[in-house]
């Protein structure tokens, strides 16, 4: 038997990184999952739903879709995102940073709100947003990137107190730098500052994280509601 038998869950970001991680994680221990991203996963035994996250209309119709086919949504984990380009601040234009902030906290958004509306009336439910060290630290040559997780950890307190009577339980995980298919996006001097602050002395890996997420998606989390969990290395201890 599986942890996750009998359960159903819709992973954003699924087809990359910490999502690829997660949607095999849960897979593997009995749930029917469902990647949602821009393409494919080509995971076996998933299903595939393409849609983009800054896209409310979207996302509702990937959340009906997912019951419809799978059944009533258990868990939601949102991997979706960007790391943005590594820019001095003076060179962030208003186009960047409002990209950066569609596709980091938009979609987190958008998404909460549609699992929140068909979870809370049943009485359960996990959802785990992805954030960053970022947003509790900052850093360097990345403004838009650091203000949109520290928004994500934000929004999961507010959304976890709202939701918190429902017994609908909303966490999010604070990854230093790990090894993911996002570092393409950032400079070299970005992803060296990263790496040197983290006391392990490497990056992690997506499979760290996803062991993270799918214990906060498990029924063994009763009592913890909008919090953030660091999985840094080290980077974060309090």
């Amino acid at each position: 038997m599986g942890e996750f038998d009998g359960k159903v869950a819709l992973v954003t970001g699924g087809a990359s990184g910490i999502g690829a991680a997660t949607v095999a994680l849960l897979r593997d221990r009995g749930a029917s999952v469902a990647s949602f991203d821009l393409r494919e996963s080509g995971a076996s035994g998933v299903l595939d739903v393409t849609g983009d996250t800054t896209t409310s209309a979207d996302v509702d119709a990937g959340v009906a879709r997912v019951e419809s086919e799978l059944g009533p949504l258990d868990v939601l984990v949102c991997c979706a995102g960007t790391a943005g380009d590594s820019l001095h601040t003076v060179d962030v234009s208003d186009e960047e940073w409002r990209r950066v902030f569609a596709l980091n906290n938009d979609g987190v958004f958008f998404f909460n709100r549609a699992a929140a509306r068909v979870m809370a009336p049943r009485g359960s439910g996990r959802i785990v947003n992805v954030a960053s060290i970022a947003g509790k630290e900052g850093n360097p040559m990345a403004a838009a990137y650091s203000a949109s997780k520290a928004a994500v950890i934000g929004m999961t307190k507010s959304i976890g107190k709202d939701l918190a009577t429902t017994g609908v339980l909303v966490n999010c995980v604070a990854p230093a730098v790990i090894a993911t298919p996002i570092l393409e996006q950032m400079s070299q001097e970005h992803i060296d500052y990263m790496v040197a602050r983290v006391p392990m002395g490497r990056m992690g890996q997506s499979e760290e994280v996803a062991e993270l997420i799918a214990f906060l998606a498990s029924e063994r989390m009763t009592f913890s509601t909008g919090a953030t969990f660091d999985i840094s290395g080290g980077r974060a201890v309090f």
